[in-house]
């Protein structure tokens, strides 16, 4: 939808009768990074600040635990409630974030990748955007699972949307060959991976975890290394969803019961997994709001965009609205063309 149509339906109060029409489903937002000065790949503090105050205004903003338990239970949900999860857990979650959301006294919950924390490794999607920002590279060229590959970069594209090009492809291979994928390409860019995280790819520690635990934030597990859940085999996920449970609850000496899929993959053999380490919510990236028939361990969330215009229609649940008008018009051009094909 075109910005200025969009900034006019906004403030004529265009999407409120969405919301209000949405007020017994739970609204869960989800963020990743934010910035002070690059608005383009994340989100900037100011937005962030603004759709907080929107949700103060017209939702009850709540722990994302609260709405689990509610719907574990079988109870209704609150009218009108909200929760707010940042995934990852890049170090801007505590130093642009979690004093937003302080000032606010509104709780969120942070879902955070352990071995990240320990700085055992950095995510394994950084990796192309730190190659990608200093090869210079237009194109890609490799072998990823036996067939041979080649992207290349628009001269539009930003350093994030490039490599997330590459990305792509890698979330769609066992998670060994994905790492060595990785290796061949910083060697063919004869670019050299630090051991440890850059400055700017850095997580928050545990110190700013325990924190933000004692300010309100509630913390989740977003795995030990963030590999592809449904690409990996019974015992590595397993190993995955304990180990970074056992973590989290030593450092924060508080039970971790919220989970965070990694990319939003799962299968239901993933989900079986889960339940069984002893998790009793789980979030994925399906857009959409929940009500009291959603499974605890398969939440929707809406992403959280960078103008409060967008922001405003995709938490009012119009977007979702739009997309099934969009897929019933599809559905009749396509029922239509069959008819014209029989006629003819």
């Amino acid at each position: 939808m075109k910005q200025e149509v969009l900034n006019v339906m906004q403030a004529m109060g265009f999407f409120a009768p969405f919301r209000l029409a949405n007020r017994s489903k739970a609204l869960i937002v989800t963020y990743h990074r934010f910035t002070h000065s690059d608005p383009d790949t994340r989100t900037a503090a100011r937005a962030f600040a603004e759709q907080l105050d929107y949700l103060m205004r017209y939702y009850e903003v709540v722990p994302l635990s609260l709405i689990a338990e509610r719907l574990r239970n079988g109870k209704g949900l609150p009218a009108n409630v909200a929760a707010i999860t940042i995934d990852d857990g890049y170090c801007d979650a505590y130093e642009i974030a979690f004093p937003l959301l302080s000032q606010r006294q509104l709780p969120a919950t942070i879902f955070v990748v352990t071995d990240f924390v320990d700085q055992k490794k950095w995510l394994w999607t950084d990796k192309l955007r730190y190659m990608v920002a200093r090869a210079g590279a237009r194109t890609i060229e490799g072998m990823l699972d036996g067939r041979d590959f080649c992207i290349e970069f628009e001269a539009t594209d930003s350093i994030f949307r490039a490599a997330d090009k590459v990305n792509a492809l890698l979330k769609a291979i066992p998670d060994n060959a994905k790492e060595a994928a990785i290796l061949r390409m910083a060697a063919a860019f004869e670019v050299a991976l630090p051991a440890t995280p850059p400055r700017e790819y850095t997580s928050v520690t545990w110190e700013q975890i325990r924190e933000m635990s004692q300010g309100g934030i509630e913390i989740g597990s977003h795995t030990a290394t963030h590999p592809i859940l449904p690409n990996v085999s019974l015992e590595h996920l397993r190993r995955e969803l304990a180990e970074s449970r056992q973590r989290i609850a030593a450092e924060t000496g508080r039970p971790v019961e919220l989970f965070c899929y990694p990319n939003g993959n799962y299968n239901d053999a993933v989900m079986r997994e889960v339940e069984r380490a002893g998790y009793s919510c789980a979030v994925t990236v399906e857009s959409g709001l929940n009500d009291r028939r959603s499974n605890p361990l398969t939440l929707k969330r809406i992403h959280a965009e960078y103008d409060l215009p967008h922001f405003i229609q995709n938490t009012s649940g119009f977007a979702e609205v739009k997309a099934a008008l969009l897929r019933g018009r599809d559905s009749s051009a396509g029922l239509a063309a069959d008819r014209q094909y029989e006629l003819g």
